[in-house]
């Protein structure tokens, strides 16, 4: 039972099959009930007329064949280099506990235009707004919006974090951040784009490659984060699935707001 006066908001986006929302879409195979008793035949050589229960129906399930980073997920640090901070990168089965559950902030950069850089200057700014400072092991959610657009190609039109922004929540005792879009960098058009004009490969996945200096994880694809009434004063939790020696794993992401 949740206590009175306590929301729980959801932060996730669903898995949907064939979303033009996935570069690599996820496929589900639904196996329905009908199926199901016909596998109980199987199972149990059972006839499904003896299914007295259930008139006659079985289980239902899914295969589902997709990527880690299908959905909404936590991106853990084997995902950006081999290497943080001088070490073997964690997978998503070795992320603490502890980070996956903290104190959450939202900083609203739905002001920003597709293919921005989030900057230093626009979090400082935001903060100031809001009158926050942060502090070791908040989780920090950037909103851009990009999420009303799930479901469409549009989805990919955000803004996305700077190496330098990246570095500077990291460099505050930060261990988890998340978007509300595709990605926490810049969309990929816009990379390759500034790339092949300059030949400058700093543009590539430079707040991912973040990791590599200072450890963390992001969570991707998030949604609602416009439904969390206040801008801090409400936990996360975002603890992902435990695939061995997986880049990143699914979340149910979610915010805990008390009244």
């Amino acid at each position: 039972m949740i206590p009175y006066g306590v929301r729980l908001i959801d932060l996730s986006e669903t898995i949907v099959p064939n979303s033009p929302s996935e570069p690599w879409p996820a496929k589900i195979t639904y196996l329905d009930h009908r199926a199901g008793s016909q596998e109980m035949r199987e199972r149990f050589g059972v006839d499904p007329k003896d299914l007295v229960f259930s008139s006659g129906l079985g289980w239902s399930y899914e295969f589902i064949d997709a990527m880690t980073h299908t959905g909404t997920h936590l991106d853990a640090p084997w995902h950006f280099h081999p290497m943080s901070e001088g070490k073997i990168s964690k997978t998503i089965d070795e992320i603490p506990l502890e980070w996956c559950f903290s104190d959450g902030v939202v900083l609203d950069m739905r002001h920003k235009n597709y293919g921005d850089f989030i900057t230093i200057d626009d979090l400082e700014a935001e903060l100031k707004r809001i009158n926050y400072k942060i502090k070791p092991f908040d989780i920090v959610l950037i909103m851009t919006g990009a999420d009303k657009r799930m479901g469409t190609k549009d989805y990919f039109l955000q803004p996305g974090m700077s190496r330098e922004a990246t570095l500077w929540l990291l460099k505050q005792g930060v261990k988890i951040t998340g978007i509300d879009a595709y990605t926490w960098d810049r969309p990929f058009s816009n990379m390759s784009k500034d790339y092949q004009e300059t030949k400058d490969g700093s543009y590539i996945w430079p707040a991912h490659f973040a990791s590599i200096e200072k450890e963390y994880c992001h969570i991707e694809k998030l949604a609602n984060l416009d439904k969390i009434p206040k801008p801090f004063g409400f936990k996360v939790s975002v603890f992902p699935i435990k695939i061995f020696k997986a880049s990143a794993g699914w979340v149910r992401a979610v915010a805990i707001v008390e009244d």
